[in-house]
């Protein structure tokens, strides 16, 4: 056999090798962790399996690709958004994702996101509570901030307090008259991940009408890291 024929022959092998292993590289199992392969929690009634992508190849979603978006708005979101309020990773929130969906009525998922986002995809389990709901700068009423405490976030709002009432209250800087937070849920909250600032407002939103920090988790990966690490995700 000529040179030729043996270059041929061994770079044939080769090819049928990297084809091999890459063959058997897709069919490896991705787990969420050494001992969780995947968690069952419901969305809007349903149930959902929050999962890893199983093909090895898989690459990020475009619309999380981008390294440079523009600061301001995007800007880097700091590790810790104030005292007690604990920062946490992908396996918390599935795991309060896991407590939520077994009937634990203290926890709810919370996307900080507009509803533009949101319809691409959120984590399963997640209740959509914009940051524009909690910002008076962006528009958020009184009447509207009082109904998302009371209706979502377990928040007893005193009899006979009015608007101007719980106005003046937050800019006293003392709410305690105004909103009973021992029933407040605990909430965890994400928006699209370190450089999104739309949980970060609504997190400081929140502080500023009296919420208990320790009821407060912030996911600062949020859907950029969810996304990169192949996790399910709904509409």
């Amino acid at each position: 056999m000529n040179l030729a024929k043996i270059l041929t022959a061994l770079v044939a092998t080769a090819m049928l090798s990297i084809t091999a292993t890459t063959a058997s590289a897709k069919g490896k199992p991705v787990g969420i962790t050494a001992d969780m392969a995947s968690v069952t929690v419901k969305h809007n009634g349903k149930e959902v399996k929050i999962e890893r992508a199983q093909d090895n190849s898989a690459t990020v979603d475009p619309a999380f690709a981008k390294t440079s978006r523009p600061c301001p708005p995007f800007c880097i979101q700091p590790m810790s958004l104030g005292k007690d309020i604990e920062t946490i990773g992908e396996v918390e929130v599935i795991n309060y994702a896991k407590k939520m969906s077994d009937g634990d009525k203290s926890i709810l998922v919370v996307d900080s996101r507009t509803p533009d986002w949101v319809a691409k995809g959120t984590i399963p389990s997640a209740t959509n509570v914009s940051w524009v709901e909690l910002t008076p700068k962006k528009g958020a009423t009184t009447e509207g901030i009082m109904k998302v405490m009371s209706d979502k976030f377990g928040v007893k709002v005193a009899k006979g307090m009015d608007e101007v009432d719980v106005d003046e209250a937050i800019a006293a800087g003392d709410t305690s008259k105004v909103f009973d937070f021992s029933g407040a849920k605990t909430l965890v909250m994400f928006c699209n991940g370190m450089w999104c600032g739309q949980s970060p407002a609504s997190i400081k939103a929140l502080r500023k009408f009296g919420y208990p920090a320790d009821k407060i988790k912030y996911y600062r990966g949020g859907m950029q890291d969810w996304k990169i690490l192949g996790l399910t995700t709904v509409k």
